[in-house]
């Protein structure tokens, strides 16, 4: 299965490097899949940031420390918005973002959601990338960079034990990048579920392999990313299929 491949937000009149206008509906196009580059994106994010993000977005930009994790969460709400709108055909500023009932007690701080219930999304970003994805069931996405060999050997533990043994089948020069794989993928798949992290990643077996095990009730893919990362979307099937 080849892996997905993604649109690019980069300038201000337009929504994608290839061409103007509004991104097709994704239930016509599947899921639509965007990714920011921070270091491309700034500029125009801050610009438009005070007139297309909340209150409460600016509140947390500004806490901030580091300016590059600063830039990294202005560009990647400020694209939210952006595409939000284009999809809902609604201004950016105009978009509202709520909670979704968390999964383990139905308070409101689960998933964020947007009334109505008939466009998902969901957001991921590492330094300097943030990846976006929209469609008609749930979804959910994740990029990271690519760690090094001590940090995945730490790491093991919260894999699947037959993911934590494909990975010890591998030469260990592979297994950075194989940990990766299967971790952006995990996380995806604990994001659409709207569970995250609070589940134990160590239940779910979606494989270190080329190509993703999925759940049931769900599709995984590979993204392509840039060099030195991996990331992945994991999709709902629609009701009728489950």
């Amino acid at each position: 299965m080849a892996a997905l491949t993604t649109g690019r937000l980069l300038v201000p009149r337009r929504l994608s490097a290839a061409g103007p206008g509004t991104p097709a509906a994704p239930a016509a196009t599947g899921p639509g899949l965007w990714l920011v580059d921070t270091t491309e994106y700034r500029t125009y994010a801050a610009g438009q940031a005070p007139g297309t993000l909340d209150a409460l977005e600016l509140a947390r930009a500004a806490e901030f420390v580091r300016a590059a994790d600063r830039d990294g969460y202005v560009c990647a709400h400020v694209a939210l918005r952006r595409l939000l709108g284009a999809y809902l055909g609604i201004r950016a500023r105009d978009v509202v973002v709520e909670r979704a009932p968390c999964a383990h007690c139905d308070e409101p701080h689960g998933r964020p959601v947007v009334p109505g219930g008939t466009l998902h999304f969901s957001l991921s970003h590492c330094d300097g990338l943030s990846l976006l994805a929209f469609a008609v069931t749930p979804v959910g996405v994740d990029v990271e960079p690519v760690p090094d060999a001590a940090a995945v050997a730490e790491s093991v533990d919260v894999l699947h034990p037959r993911e934590a043994a494909e990975l010890a089948a591998l030469p260990a020069g592979e297994r950075p990048a194989a940990f990766t794989r299967v971790w952006t993928r995990k996380e995806a798949y604990l994001k659409g579920t709207g569970v995250g992290l609070a589940a134990d990643p160590s239940m779910d077996y979606v494989g270190a392999g080329p190509v993703p095990a999925s759940p049931p009730g769900w599709t995984l893919d590979d993204v392509l990313a840039p060099e030195g990362h991996h990331a992945a979307l994991a999709l709902a099937d629609p009701p009728d299929d489950r």
